[in-house]
């Protein structure tokens, strides 16, 4: 397994004990489309979670935030629909939220940043 991975992985863990700390309840992780990834698949009262979980533990790239890219973005949106088919919940109310986790180099958190709602949701793109 990569560093990369490993620390994607960390990341994951992390902004799922965080969330749960916020009462979310905890659905899927990893969920895989060929449309795309979810990190975290979790509930927020009535609401599907949808949450990508971005971890550094430098700003060489950027921040965590700045990596969500538009065709990151359109992936997600994808996935989460292909999610909601899949479990016969088309009809539930659904966001994208994001998770930015900036880490030191031991992997202790410095700044964990939960973005709800992180962007609109183009449903002309699905």
């Amino acid at each position: 397994m990569t560093h990369q991975k490993r620390l994607g992985d960390w990341g994951e863990t992390e902004a799922r004990r965080y969330l749960e700390t916020k009462a979310y309840v905890f659905i899927e992780r990893n969920f895989r489309v060929p449309e795309g990834e979810i990190d975290l698949v979790m509930q927020d009262g009535d609401t599907v979670v949808f949450i990508e979980v971005k971890t550094r533990t430098s700003d060489s790239f950027g921040t965590p935030e700045e990596s969500v890219s538009r065709a990151k973005r359109k992936r997600l949106m994808h996935a989460a629909w292909a999610f909601l088919q899949e479990r016969e919940r088309i009809d539930a109310s659904w966001r994208i939220d994001v998770v930015a986790i900036e880490a030191s180099p031991n992997w202790t958190i410095q700044r964990l940043d939960h973005y709800q709602s992180a962007f609109d949701i183009d449903f002309n793109s699905l």
